[in-house]
Formats: structure tokens, sequence, C-alpha cells
């Protein structure tokens, strides 16, 4: 089976500007497996930071639920959402967008705000600790959530990444590699001839 070439004509303009298009492929080629490499590598640093966030935000999520399981059988549930009702927010969340590689994702920014009291009358002791551990489990799970989600885009690009840089040095770069030879057999065959046909000329001539 004949190996595909591109359809151009096989002039010396065209090889010309076929070494220039190559060249330039090769160089894109190279940025690319670069960019790909960093991208593994903020891939790999990225999977360490999740697994070590998600343990975080595991024993942390399991404390509070524990401490929140002993605020209710103290208070009841009735008494724990009349409290939960006049508590306020635990923490400010800022989300702003971030770039990294050309990869863009959100940076989230959990900062815990002071506990206020929501007042002594049916409240118990453990509500105000239930209410400390379940903001830290929330700035855990905020600071998980931009570390999952950078992780996934990164990882999704390091893909596209990979997908480019195998197009370009398994099919592109070839075919048009191929091309160039293609061209340069060409007329390398036709300057033979043209060297023979003048070489015959001479010949009758001198008869």
């Amino acid at each position: 089976m004949a190996q595909q070439v591109l359809k151009v004509p096989p002039t010396k303009n065209t090889l010309l500007t076929l070494k220039k298009q190559t060249t330039f492929l090769e160089q894109g080629h190279d940025l690319l497996e670069r960019k790909r490499e960093l991208l593994t590598r903020l891939v790999y640093e990225r999977i360490g930071e999740y697994r070590r966030l998600r343990e975080e935000a595991e024993r942390g999520l399991a404390e509070a639920y524990r401490c929140l399981g002993i605020t209710h059988l103290r208070m009841g549930s009735r008494g724990l959402n009349q409290a939960a009702l006049g508590a306020g927010p635990g923490l400010r969340v800022d989300i702003l967008p971030r770039r990294s590689l050309g990869v863009e994702y959100p940076a989230v920014t959990a900062e815990r705000l002071p506990i206020k009291p929501v007042g002594l009358l049916g409240t118990d002791a453990s509500f105000d600790n239930t209410r400390e551990h379940l903001a830290e489990a929330a700035v855990l799970l905020a600071r998980l959530g931009e570390v999952e989600i950078a992780l996934h885009r990164l990882m999704e690009e390091q893909r596209k990444a990979q997908k480019r840089v195998n197009a370009l040095k398994y099919n592109i770069i070839p075919l048009y590699q191929r091309s160039i030879h293609f061209i340069q057999s060409a007329l390398e065959e036709e300057e033979r001839n043209t060297l023979f046909q003048v070489k015959v000329l001479r010949e009758r001539a001198i008869v």
C-alpha cells in the first residue's frame, strides 16, 4: 500500500514551502511536548495535594458529624434547628479566576469568621464546638474543591496536548516529510530526463 502524500505540484517552490512548513511544525511539536511535560508535572503535584486534602477533609467531616451527633442528642432536633436559625455564617469564601499554562480554574480562598454566640437559653455547650468543627471542615472542603477542579482541568488539557503531540509526531510531520521526499525524487527524475535529452541532442548535433 502506497504511503499518502500531500496533493501539491512537484515544483521547487512547493518544495521550499513544504520545508518551511515542516520546520514550523517541528518547532510547534517541541513547544507542545514541553507544555505536555509541564502539565504532567503539575498534574502529579496536584494529585499529591488532592490526596492530602481529601484525607484531611474526611477526618474533619467525621469529627464535625461526631460533634453534631452529640449536640443533636443533647438539644434535640427542634432546639438544634432553632439555634441554627440564629447562628451567623462561619466563614467567608472568595472565588477568583486563576490561570496556569493556559488552563483557567477558580482560586478559592476560605477564611474562618469568629463564632458569635446565639444566646444561652435552650443551647448546649456542645453547640459552639460543633459550629467550630463544621467551619473547619468547610474550609478544608473549599480548598479541596479548588484543587479538584484544577486537577480535572489540568488533566483534560494534558490529554489534549498529548493528542496534539501524537498527531504531529506520527501523522502530520511524517506526511510532510514523505511529500518532501516525493517532490525531491520527482525533481531529480525530471533533472535526469532533461540531462539525458540534452545529451541525445548533442550527440545528434555532432553526427
